[in-house]
């Protein structure tokens, strides 16, 4: 699934996405050190997973979107 970057921490390495409907989703450290990331800006594109519906989605993982 795609996002874009809304807000990030980088003393958390925690955050924000938006998805494409503009629903702001979460994520935590563990997702965020799990794609390796060093840094996220606002606005990048990036790849997420997730696990979980509704009110109970939860993103497992952050990447760069490459093509």
């Amino acid at each position: 699934m795609q996002a874009t970057s809304y807000t990030y921490d980088p003393e958390t390495r925690s955050g924000s996405v938006l998805l494409d409907d503009g629903t702001p989703v979460a994520f935590d450290t563990a997702a965020f050190d799990a794609g390796g990331l060093r840094m996220l800006r606002p606005g990048q594109r990036v790849r997420i997973e997730t696990e979980g519906e509704g009110e109970g989605l939860r993103i497992t993982l952050v990447t760069l979107q490459t093509l």
